[in-house]
């Protein structure tokens, strides 16, 4: 063999390294450990929060329960977030398709996986509190809306809300340009604020996985379609302004 051959050769098989490019991760890991990362973070997250609802100490208000629900949704996030995202909530799983964090074939196994995710938590805080409590507090489902007169700023409320959680989710942890690595720390705070301000007008669920588990369990129903319409359309509303305004150029429609 010729000195010639010989580079030609050893020149080759580098060309082909480059053509095959860098190994694709099993798929396990791309489609089925993120649906049970989301399955296992919102059945935590969201058993937390019905229990920091039944349980909730005389005197409290709604202290307990904002800063349960804050530290729960932050700590699950940084821990399992690196697997599928950290989203535990529809909307926000919405909202981070509309903006290019999620590929739309996993949006509706995501559903899935934390509306199942809410059953289990809620039932586990069904069998681990006191029955006269869980009684009292249907469950940990919502129960702010009493009346009908009640319903236009309950659903307002939940839009603005919601608005607010799905923006530090996008902003924080999506959007090239804005994104931190103290995103669960913000995203956990957005709702504690949340709560702690909007509570008294809606219940703050800003997610419909935490509204359907309990109603599930308790089999609690009145004005549930509030929890979806509000959060659903408030990822709409948010996916648009990131998409047309706040998003880097890579996000944006317009302006690029």
């Amino acid at each position: 063999m010729s000195d010639a051959e010989f580079g030609r050769m050893s020149f080759k098989e580098p060309e082909l390294e480059t053509k095959r490019g860098p190994a694709q991760p099993h798929w396990y890991e791309r489609y089925l450990q993120p649906c049970i990362g989301e399955l296992v973070g919102s059945a935590f997250f969201i058993y937390i929060g019905c229990v920091s609802v039944i349980e909730n100490s005389d005197g409290t208000g709604r202290l307990q329960p904002a800063l349960a629900h804050g530290l729960a949704l932050g700590l699950t996030i940084a821990i399992l977030g690196n697997i599928s995202g950290g989203h535990y909530n529809p909307a926000v799983s919405l909202g981070a398709w509309l903006v290019g964090g999620l590929n739309m074939v996993m949006v509706i196994p995501y559903w899935i996986s934390q509306l199942c995710g809410g059953m289990i938590g809620a039932g586990l805080a069904k069998v681990t509190t006191v029955w006269e409590r869980y009684e009292n507090a249907t469950g940990g489902a919502f129960t702010a809306i009493t009346s009908d007169p009640q319903l236009l700023a309950a659903v307002v409320g939940e839009i603005v809300m919601t608005m607010l959680l799905v923006m530090a989710v996008c902003m924080g942890a999506i959007n090239e340009k804005t994104k931190s690595p103290l995103a669960p720390f913000c995203i956990g705070l957005t709702v504690t604020v949340d709560i702690l301000a909007g509570g008294a007008v809606s219940g703050a669920c800003m997610n419909p996985a935490r509204a359907f588990g309990p109603a599930v369990a308790a089999n609690h129903w009145d004005y549930h379609w509030v929890y979806w319409v509000g959060p659903m359309g408030a990822a709409l509303l948010v996916g648009a302004l990131i998409r047309v305004l706040l998003g880097d150029s890579k996000t944006r429609f317009f302006l690029k």
